[in-house]
C-alpha cells in the first residue's frame, strides 16, 4: 500500500526557491517540501517524510554548489535521476516599487554572482542572504520600496512581489544540474538508453596517482563527464574525487576501469547509477 508520503519530494530552500521549481518541473504530480538545509532534506528522506530530495550540485555559470561534494557521500542516500534546471532569475521588488527607486538587491551569493553585470548597470547594492526565495520574502516582509531581490517568478507569485525587469542574467545558458535522490538504489538497463555512474574515490598525494587511477578509463573508451578534486578534514595529503561516467558498472568496460582505479585508489564508492538526462543531447 502506498503511503502518503511516496507523493512528497523534499529541496533544500523556502518556497518559491529554483529547487522548487526544478521538483515541479521533474515530477509535476508530487508535492514539494520545503526544508532549511541540505542534510534537513536528506534526513527527510530517511526519516520517511519525503519519498525524494533535489538537490543541485554544480551550475554552469557559478559552478560547483558550495560543500555538496562533501555531503552527497556522507548522505546516506542513493543518486537515481538528474535533472537540468534553466535558471531565469527575476529583479523582484514590493508592489508600486520602481527600478528607479531601487537601491538594494538581495538573494544568495551564486545568483548574485550570476547576474553580477545587470547589478552593476542598474547601481544597485547587493546583499547577501541564504537563499533566493528567502531574500524574496524578506523583501516582500519589509515592504520597503528601495529594496529589490533576485528569485525566481515562482518566489514573485508566492510573496507577492511584482517582477520589475526579467531574465536579468548574464549568460542565456544559466542552468543548473541536480541530481534526484532516494533512499533505494535503482539499476537502468543500459539497452534501453544512456546511463550515467557517480562515484568518489581517493588518492594519495604523489607522482602520477591520478594518471595511474583513470588509466583504465582511457584504455577501455569509457567518458568520463565530470571530475572534480577537493580537499577532506584540511588534511593536504589525500584528496578525495567526485566523478560521472557514461556507462553501466555491469558493462565490462565499465567494469574493468573501475578494477583498475581500484588498485591504485581508495574508498571507491558508487553514488548512483541512473539513466542519463536527455537535456545531454542538446548540448552535444
Amino acid at each position: 500500500m502506498a503511503s502518503k508520503t511516496d507523493n512528497i519530494i523534499a529541496f533544500q530552500g523556502l518556497p518559491g526557491a529554483y529547487s522548487d521549481l526544478a521538483c515541479r518541473a521533474a515530477f509535476p504530480s508530487m508535492t514539494t517540501l520545503p526544508c532549511e538545509s541540505f542534510e534537513d532534506a536528506f534526513a527527510a528522506v530517511h526519516a520517511g517524510a519525503a519519498r525524494l530530495a533535489m538537490i543541485p550540485i554544480e551550475n554552469s555559470l557559478a559552478g560547483r554548489v558550495a560543500d555538496i561534494h562533501h555531503l552527497l557521500p556522507e548522505s546516506g542516500l542513493h543518486i537515481i535521476g538528474e535533472h537540468f534546471q534553466r535558471v531565469n532569475h527575476n529583479l523582484l521588488a514590493p508592489k508600486g516599487a520602481t527600478l528607479a527607486n531601487l537601491k538594494t538587491v538581495a538573494s544568495h551569493v551564486q545568483a548574485l554572482s550570476q547576474c553580477r553585470k545587470a547589478i552593476r548597470e542598474m547601481g544597485l547594492t547587493p546583499i547577501v542572504r541564504a537563499d533566493t526565495a528567502g531574500a524574496a520574502a524578506e523583501v516582500a516582509a519589509q515592504g520597503d520600496p528601495t529594496a529589490g531581490a533576485i528569485a525566481s517568478s515562482l518566489a514573485a507569485e508566492i510573496h507577492g512581489l511584482d517582477i520589475l525587469k526579467s531574465d536579468i542574467e548574464d549568460a542565456d545558458h544559466n542552468t543548473t544540474r541536480m541530481v534526484v535522490m532516494s533512499r533505494e538504489p535503482i539499476d537502468p538497463d543500459p539497452t534501453k538508453g544512456p546511463v550515467i555512474t557517480s562515484f568518489v574515490f581517493r588518492v594519495r598525494s604523489v607522482p602520477a596517482a591520478l594518471y595511474k587511477a583513470l588509466g583504465g578509463f582511457a584504455t577501455n573508451g569509457i567518458n568520463i563527464t565530470k571530475l572534480e578534486s577537493y580537499l577532506l578534514d584540511g588534511n593536504f595529503t589525500v584528496a578525495q574525487f567526485y566523478a560521472d561516467i557514461m556507462g553501466h558498472p555491469d558493462q565490462r568496460p565499465v567494469r574493468l576501469a573501475l578494477e583498475e582505479l581500484s588498485f591504485f585508489s581508495r574508498e571507491v564508492r558508487i553514488l548512483g547509477v541512473y539513466p542519463a538526462n536527455p537535456f545531454r543531447d542538446q548540448q552535444a
